[in-house]
């Protein structure tokens, strides 16, 4: 009978129990649906530039989906709330339990928390040239780590015509024929990996900059060839180091001004006379990009005089040219188009079309086509004009 009677009292105790009603009531209380645009984060708000409104709407819903709120505590009927603390009524009655959020201040730009396990710089919520730098904290991923830089693609290619006789103006710089074919293998590795960041921007939350050591491996291969043993007719190898600031001005049309840099290049194909070409250069650089339809890169280069009796090609930029304009426009989420123009010399115009893989969201593989037009095509042929048609893979790795 004690036993009973303990029981009973124990079971009316947590009935009456302010603690137990709480517990219960947060179970029972519906998890508020989110904002159907709450799950994007806020460079997502960033780039719609089209409607203010809606912008600042996307902003206000992002900062108050960080927030916690507390739930509502509603007293069932016959059930009496607790009673009030020496703290204050308002710590217990259930009208104040509901907890206002601050008023969200749109001059302060959000910040998106990146945890340890995100895979930062390949985040594609950034924007391709935030990705591709780095520029931001949220798209770091460290010093030291292995990316690519520019195209990592296995191409088939077909020219116009064979590979002339390499020649140059330099003293014992021309070639004798050899029995090349137009069409030929083209296998293009490039990696880059960040020495330093923070150098100038130091602990700034929003932008990074960034000091890189670059490799870039040109290769044709005259895999057709039987009669010549199937050779590597030529590899171009190019080590470089690049420094990229970020700047993210706002320009006219919706334009953002993302980063400018400048690097130390030198290319050569290895080779010894009469086929060695080889020179230095050093380069600035810039891009800007529209929302993420548009992306425009720009480099200017001055090239590192030589000793005139080492120099391999002393005409060089004359025919490669000065600077480099490269554009590209992204129609959809699987299909890219570009264009690269070399000019302030003879020059050359490169015009590609890729097209994705797989899922646009995780893919990195892409299907290319590529028509090149002028000169530099490899450095062997730096001065002769070549029309080359390439299709193939490409890895892409930002």
């Amino acid at each position: 009978m004690e036993v009973t009677s303990a029981a009973a009292k124990l079971a009316a105790a947590l009935c009456t129990s302010p603690l137990l009603f709480t517990v219960l009531a947060v179970h029972a209380q519906d998890k508020p649906k989110p904002w159907p645009g709450s799950d994007l984060g806020w460079q997502q708000c960033q780039r719609m530039s089209g409607d203010k409104d809606a912008r600042l709407a996307c902003f206000d819903q992002w900062a108050r989906d960080q927030q916690v709120q507390p739930p509502i505590v509603t007293a069932p009927v016959g059930i009496a709330p607790a009673t009030a603390s020496p703290a204050g009524p308002s710590e217990t009655s259930p009208a104040a339990s509901a907890v206002a959020l601050p008023p969200v201040n749109s001059a302060i730009p959000a910040t998106r928390v990146i945890t340890a396990s995100d895979d930062a710089c390949r985040d594609r919520q950034y924007s391709t040239l935030s990705r591709f730098w780095e520029l931001e904290d949220g798209t770091s991923c460290g010093t030291f780590g292995l990316r690519g830089y520019r195209p990592i693609d296995v191409t088939f290619a077909m020219a116009t015509d064979r590979p002339q006789t390499p020649t140059s103006p330099a003293p014992n710089h021309t070639g004798t024929p050899t029995d090349y074919q137009p069409g030929e293998m083209r296998l293009n590795l490039s990696l880059r990996t960040k020495l330093a960041q923070g150098l100038l921007t130091g602990a700034d939350p929003t932008r990074k900059d960034s000091l890189w050591f670059g490799y870039t491996q040109q290769s044709t291969w005259q895999i057709f060839n039987s009669e010549l043993s199937r050779p590597f007719r030529t590899t171009d190898h190019e080590p470089e180091v690049m420094y990229a600031y970020p700047t993210d001005m706002q320009l006219p049309g919706g334009w953002r001004w993302r980063y400018a840099g400048a690097g130390l290049a030198h290319q050569s194909n290895g080779q010894s006379d009469p086929y060695s070409r080889s020179w230095n250069r050093v380069y600035l650089m810039g891009g800007i990009e529209l929302d993420n339809r548009f992306v425009f890169n720009a480099r200017a280069w001055k090239r590192i005089n030589e000793d005139p009796q080492s120099d391999d090609n002393p005409d060089i930029t004359d025919y490669i040219g000065r600077i480099e304009l490269a554009g590209w426009w992204y129609p959809n989420s699987k299909n890219a188009l570009g264009l690269t123009v070399r000019a302030w010399g003879k020059g050359s115009q490169r015009l590609e079309w890729t097209r994705t893989i797989g899922d646009p969201a995780t893919s990195n593989l892409r299907f290319v086509a590529q028509l090149f037009n002028g000169y530099g095509d490899t450095l062997v042929d730096y001065n002769r004009k070549r029309t080359v048609f390439s299709v193939g893979l490409r890895l892409v790795d930002f």
